[in-house]
C-alpha cells in the first residue's frame, strides 16, 4: 500500500469564504501515482472546515446566511470570547460544516458523485491556515 501527503496552505483575504479545492485535491491525486484507494481532505484548524456540495453560488451565499442565523457572529453573545477571543462563532460554524471528507479514489481519480465538488469554508479568516491531503491505497 502506497501513502502520499501534501499539505495545501490557505489564506483568505475575508473573515468568511468558501474555496472551491478539487482541483487542487484532484492534482494531489495524480501526484500520489494510487490507483484505487482513498483521500482524506482535513481542515486542520479548529475554525474552519472541508465539505463536499454543488459549487453554485446561490447555494453557496444560503449556506453562509444559514450558518449566520445559527451562530451569528456577535462578541457579546459567547462565552469563548471572555478571554479575548472574538471567533466563537467560527468554531460552531466549523462543527456544523464539518472537519473533513474522504473521497474514494477509482482508476487514479477521485470519484466523485454528480455536481460534488470539494471546498474549504473559512470562518475566521484573513490568516494563514493548512488543509492536509492524505491518500492511501494501491
Amino acid at each position: 500500500m502506497k501513502s502520499y501527503t501534501e499539505h495545501v496552505w490557505m489564506h483568505t483575504q475575508k473573515r468568511y469564504e468558501f474555496v472551491h479545492i478539487t482541483n487542487t485535491v484532484a492534482d494531489a491525486v495524480r501526484k500520489s501515482n494510487v490507483k484505487e484507494g482513498l483521500c482524506l481532505v482535513n481542515s486542520m484548524h479548529i475554525t474552519s472546515s472541508v465539505f463536499i456540495n454543488d459549487n453554485e453560488g446561490g447555494l453557496h451565499q444560503d449556506f453562509m446566511e444559514w450558518l449566520e442565523e445559527l451562530a451569528p457572529y456577535n462578541v457579546e453573545k459567547y462565552r469563548h470570547h471572555r478571554g479575548g477571543e472574538d471567533n466563537g462563532d467560527a468554531h460552531l460554524k466549523r462543527t456544523i460544516m464539518g472537519r473533513e471528507v474522504v473521497v474514494a479514489i477509482t482508476k487514479g481519480e477521485l470519484d466523485l458523485g454528480p455536481w460534488e465538488e470539494i471546498f474549504y469554508g473559512e470562518f475566521d479568516g484573513r490568516r494563514k491556515k493548512r488543509v492536509l491531503i492524505k491518500i492511501i491505497g494501491d
